[in-house]
């Protein structure tokens, strides 16, 4: 098979990558040559997909698939697609953010999604931008295009720094604020876990949108948080504490907390998505042991989470010590 990735070296890119080369595909990234290294038995073609002429490595290719992970003006994605047109199978990566509010728990894929366009150039808001970026691949591919609608993705190469702020927490030891309920279901995919359903279906021509996200309650707050302290071996111990007193003082689920959305609150539909029909195609998703596990091992090589390619401002995730410090004096007094 002949994989062409348009981007590459952020974190889903990077996965769908190594996952081609781990199959003995023909692998060709297309980016601007300025963000990470070339991985060994990948081709690289430079080129600047926003700038006049800057596809222009691309003509003449032939490939059988295309992933596409484009979060800005749709109009880039419409361009690419169109250049491509002879390609097999195009697969975009979009998000769940791209359905319309309100939004109710097991919005499934039928759900109005944001209003936006194919050739929209503007690129200030993330939902219109994946909208549009599927309305791109759509036209130009209608069948062939598979639209990977992503939740939250973790797992080793995560570059918000969700996952990686917990597991770094955990490992500092000593009380840690846990925000409750421990049995609160917690539904996220691993990043291998949705590379493997983008090719695979891609592959197979399956086209249309799909939910890819682990089923509601895949794991808990109180299973992820129990498998950071074994992962790190820490001298952890995790304080519950209602969503109630967190709330108040200030604190910010997915933010401060990350991961965590409390019930009631009005972004709980992230994580409880429908997810049949993913499911019925063929997604997969490993247990939350391996993840947190895996993520751990990547983080005790790497050091630290690596910078966003592409944007060098990144949002700044995990609760300041201090303000933890006040809450766990509050609420756990020794």
């Amino acid at each position: 098979m002949r994989l062409l990735m348009l981007g590459g070296t952020g974190f889903v890119g990077s996965a769908i990558v190594a996952e081609g080369v781990r199959r003995g595909w023909t692998v060709t990234m297309f980016n601007r040559g300025i963000h990470g290294p070339t991985p060994p038995g990948v081709h690289r073609l430079r080129g600047d997909r926003t700038a006049p002429g800057g596809l222009a490595e691309l003509a003449g290719g032939a490939w059988d698939v295309v992933v596409d992970t484009w979060d800005g003006a749709p109009r880039a994605v419409r361009d690419a697609a169109t250049l491509l047109r002879s390609a097999g199978h195009y697969a975009y990566v979009s998000s769940g953010s791209v359905y319309a509010p309100p939004v109710l728990p097991g919005v499934g894929e039928e759900s109005a999604v944001v209003p936006s366009a194919a050739d929209d150039t503007r690129d200030d808001d993330y939902a219109r931008c994946k909208a549009g970026g599927e309305l791109a691949a759509t036209e130009v591919f209608g069948e062939r295009a598979l639209l990977v609608r992503a939740g939250l993705i973790l797992g080793p190469g995560e570059d918000i720094g969700r996952l990686p702020w917990w597991l770094h927490r955990v490992a500092r030891g000593g009380d840690v604020l846990a925000p409750g309920p421990a049995d609160l279901p917690v539904q996220y995919v691993d990043v291998r876990d949705l590379t493997a359903f983008t090719l695979d279906r891609a592959v197979e021509g399956v086209g249309g949108a799909f939910n890819v996200i682990s089923r509601p309650g895949h794991t808990t707050m109180g299973e992820l948080l129990r498998e950071a302290v074994a992962a790190t071996g820490a001298d952890a111990r995790l304080r519950w504490t209602d969503p109630e007193p967190i709330l108040a003082a200030g604190v910010e689920p997915w933010n401060d907390l990350p991961v965590w959305i409390p019930p009631g609150h009005e972004y709980r539909w992230l994580q409880e998505r429908g997810v049949e029909k993913a499911y019925a195609a063929g997604l997969t998703c490993r247990p939350v042991a391996e993840t947190v596990g895996d993520t751990w091992r990547w983080l005790d090589r790497v050091g630290a989470v690596p910078p966003r390619a592409g944007r060098p401002v990144r949002t700044t995730v995990g609760l300041d010590p201090a303000r933890e410090a006040a809450l766990l004096a509050t609420h756990h007094p020794a």
